[in-house]
């Protein structure tokens, strides 16, 4: 990604924040409340998975890598966003700017695969319950969840080697809070032609692929548990399905309507809006919409609480 081969723009200037100085801290204030509940709440999944041995299963494992991909893409983006909300002149660097949307896009491809993985998961435990242990071994498992990282990092390497090669020599502003793929494209004095196209087809494989499966996952949950005479069995099949498929439908939502449209159609001020939902505040909402709904994940939590009382 040098920019002596591939560009005359060695930074880039943020747009996207507001003009108005009264309104500088009162966001800023914001944005650093979602930051850390985010980081509080996912890494408090994180070690209340790890400290109860009662959530040591498929599902939950699962839910912990979800919480670690949420603290590292709002990690990624968070803290150059806050900085840049107290700066007068709102800059990041070419080299800067790729890494961020490199690994940006690592961590939403990654996510974007764990939630179909995820769904997987809910099929087998819910229509074929006595094979569930079987079936989602630990194993098996680490072997799922290490192929969404790979194929989350490779989309994204794939998409940042195209895009580094394109020319950067008209425009530097960036009319949004950090750099992303549609962004860049559109500041482009190359022929981004191809690039948007493999972006258009990377983007279709990573979102619509586990879309399909989550779909397809839960029309059989659903006729299953429907079919079901155990009334408590189809409240808890229901309430985890319904948690899953709140977070599913805000993410994929955000996502397909940013990636799946082309630079003729893009509006700025409408991806800003959208950005704020799926880099910022899903991150955020994950731990509330698994760990709310979830009575698992309150009684170990109270069985931690206890033995910490306990323990003083």
């Amino acid at each position: 990604m040098s920019t002596e081969n591939n560009s005359r723009v060695s930074e880039f200037i943020f747009l996207g924040f507001p003009d108005q100085p009264e309104l500088k801290i009162p966001i800023f204030i914001f944005f650093l409340l979602i930051y850390l509940i985010t980081v509080a709440g996912n890494l408090g999944v994180i070690l209340l998975i790890w400290i109860d041995p009662q959530l040591h299963t498929p599902m939950y494992f699962f839910l912990s890598n979800l919480a670690f991909l949420d603290v590292c893409y709002s990690s990624n983006i968070t803290p150059k966003t806050l900085e840049n909300f107290l700066l007068q002149r709102k800059t990041i660097s070419f080299v800067g700017c790729f890494v961020q949307m490199y690994s940006f896009v690592a961590f939403a491809s990654a996510e974007c695969i764990l939630f179909g993985l995820m769904a997987i998961d809910r099929y087998v435990a819910i229509n074929t319950p006595l094979l569930y242990s079987s079936i989602m071994s630990h194993s098996l498992c680490v072997k799922m969840v290490s192929g969404a990282f790979t194929a989350g990092f490779l989309n994204s390497t794939i998409n940042t080697i195209l895009l580094a090669s394109l020319s950067f020599c008209e425009s530097n502003e960036i009319n949004h809070f950090f750099c992303e793929i549609p962004s860049l494209l559109k500041l482009s004095c190359s022929d981004t032609s191809a690039a948007e196209k493999l972006a258009f087809s990377c983007a279709g494989i990573v979102l619509l692929a586990p879309l399909l499966i989550i779909l397809s996952s839960y029309l059989y949950i659903f006729s299953t548990v429907l079919k079901s005479n155990v009334v408590t069995g189809q409240r808890k099949a229901f309430s985890t399905c319904i948690s899953h498929l709140i977070a599913v439908t805000i993410f994929y939502g955000t996502g397909l309507f940013v990636y799946l449209q082309s630079s003729s159609n893009y509006s700025d001020g409408q991806h800003k809006i959208m950005s704020v939902l799926y880099a910022f505040a899903i991150p955020m909402l994950n731990p509330f919409i698994y760990s709310l709904r979830n009575k698992e994940v309150k009684d170990a939590l109270k069985r931690v609480t206890d033995k910490i009382k306990i323990s003083h």
